[in-house]
């Protein structure tokens, strides 16, 4: 596993090994990051299951300004650090250990760009996704990772679908939400 391209382009990150390991791979890494690469630059980024953390750094490489990191797993948020200190990311990072679900409802506002690839089959995006809103600045964008057998709904928790994806059997969601109006884009 490695950053892609920015400013620690090349970089090896560490990850946990074992059965409930996931990491994305750099095809769907890639594609996620096309989707979103002219909102990147100074964004404020949240990667949501964080795991090991290569979505949030990927994304501060390619000039997110900062970026909040949220896994429950101390084992990976020990591997985050490691992974943030390696690729010099400490100044622009924060690093919590916690659920994800309980993190969503005492966050503060003030994203741009939310990253959510948690543990498959446990509903989880579906918890998070109203909990999230709230906390989007306008014009914000979610993307989702997902097993391709989910079939998220066009809208949900305020967000409406941008886009779809399918990479053999993980897929993509990309949400947006326009707050200025009231009306989803």
């Amino acid at each position: 596993m490695r950053v892609i391209t920015g400013s620690a382009r090349g970089r090896k990150l560490k990850t946990l090994e074992g059965m409930d390991v996931r990491p994305t791979s750099d095809k769907v890494k890639e594609s996620m990051f096309s989707i979103i690469q002219f909102d990147i630059p100074g964004a404020s980024v949240l990667d949501l299951f964080a795991g090991s953390g290569q979505l949030g750094i990927e994304a501060l490489s390619r000039g997110a300004s900062h970026c909040v990191f949220v896994d429950k797993s101390a084992a990976s948020t020990a591997v985050i650090r490691e992974n943030i200190s390696s690729t010099g990311f400490v100044k622009s990072s924060r690093i919590l250990t916690m659920d994800s679900i309980d993190y969503l409802k005492t966050a503060k506002n003030g994203l741009d760009i939310a990253l959510l690839d948690p543990p498959y089959r446990m509903g989880l995006i579906e918890k998070a996704m109203p909990l999230l809103y709230s906390k989007m600045n306008d014009g914000g964008i979610v993307i989702c990772e997902h097993e391709s057998e989910l079939i998220l709904p066009d809208e949900i928790g305020g967000f409406k679908v941008l886009k779809r994806y399918k990479y053999g059997n993980v897929s993509l969601t990309s949400y947006i939400v326009d707050k200025l109006d009231g009306e989803l884009i």
